[in-house]
């Protein structure tokens, strides 16, 4: 009889063991193979962060602290988890999750680059889109070494940026942002825009300089041609260009409203009534819709232009000056009725 209980116990002992055991692999399955998010996650992990504040942006967001602790110990994910962006899904299990982290397998984003009209803004649109701060990311704009990398100077570096959206990861720095601009300003240059653009008898800086007076003075893109002929037209003769855009970058007030006859005498390089030719380098990060209005300019006769006073973003244009000021004269009589000084 005792023999018999004992051998009941040790059965009884084995299947709980198995019991337990079955449990345990499914406890260990469910915490380490099954989904570990509560939702999805955007994470943004900083070249200056510590694991930490990894710890602290995506546990509250994991079911399982448990496994993920073990687990990122056993990989030390501590001292050898990657910064970047990480969109991170629901479906991923902990073992997925730690092993994204531990080998940076970032998700890529997406950075727009538009309406920019000097370094400084630039620097603080990219500090909103990728791991560096507007103060990084203007020094490198304003260095000279980065510059010669490059084949620019500080003064030209501006001009190679190309306004777009561009794919790359959030961890890029300022200096691989001004090499893949490089590369873009490289790719942009094709034979046929090369063979437009000496037929201009302009050089790539001037197409960039004279394609940012364009992009100010129309958001038009039916128009820009017509505008980009006016210019080439004056430069051919040797007219001042007399771009009021150009005022405004001189006198750095991008609000102005109205250009005043006191405006016109404001001492700057880039003041285009006081100096013949383009400007020293491009105004704003012109548009490729006004490169390529520059680079397909219209062929006609026309050497002023002033804004239509129905104010629907279009212009008047006038081959000879009487008829430019009565064109003026309509556009200044519509302002002072609207009360715009």
């Amino acid at each position: 009889m005792a023999k018999n209980s004992l051998r009941t116990l040790f059965v009884r002992g084995v299947v709980v063991g198995i019991v337990l055991s079955a449990v345990a692999v499914m406890t260990a399955f469910v915490m380490f193979r099954t989904n570990a998010l509560k939702e999805p996650v955007d994470l943004y992990i900083s070249h200056k962060a510590d694991y930490q504040a990894v710890c602290d942006s995506l546990l509250p967001k994991v079911k399982y602290h448990t496994a993920f602790n073990l687990y990122a110990k056993r990989l030390n994910l501590e001292k050898s988890f990657k910064p970047g962006y990480y969109h991170l899904e629901p479906s991923m299990d902990v073992i997925r999750l730690v092993r994204v982290l531990k080998l940076g397998e970032q998700t890529p984003i997406r950075v727009t680059m538009n309406n920019v009209r000097i370094p400084a803004q630039l620097a603080g649109k990219l500090a909103g889109q990728i791991d560096a701060d507007s103060v990084e990311i203007l020094r490198v704009l304003s260095d000279s070494a980065t510059a010669k990398r490059v084949g620019m100077t500080t003064k030209t570096l501006f001009s190679i940026f190309l306004p777009d959206t561009y794919e790359c990861y959030w961890t890029t720095t300022p200096d691989e942002w001004v090499d893949r601009m490089k590369r873009e300003w490289d790719r942009f240059w094709t034979e046929e825009r090369e063979a437009k653009r000496k037929r201009a008898g302009l050089s790539r800086l001037e197409v960039m300089t004279l394609a940012s007076i364009v992009y100010e003075e129309t958001r038009q893109t039916d128009e820009m041609p017509r505008v980009a002929g006016v210019y080439m037209n004056r430069l051919k003769k040797g007219m001042p260009l007399q771009a009021d855009p150009t005022i405004k970058y001189a006198m750095q007030n991008f609000g102005l409203r109205r250009i005043l006859h006191k405006h016109l005498k404001y001492p700057s390089p880039y003041n285009t009534y006081l100096h013949k030719g383009l400007p020293p380098t491009p105004i704003c990060m012109p548009g490729k819709n006004a490169i390529e209005a520059v680079l397909n300019y219209e062929r006609h006769n026309y050497l002023y232009f002033c804004a239509r006073p129905t104010f629907d973003g279009y212009h008047n244009f006038a081959t000879s000056y009487s008829d430019h000021l009565k064109n003026a004269r309509a556009y200044s009589a519509e302002l002072n009725r609207r009360k715009i000084k």
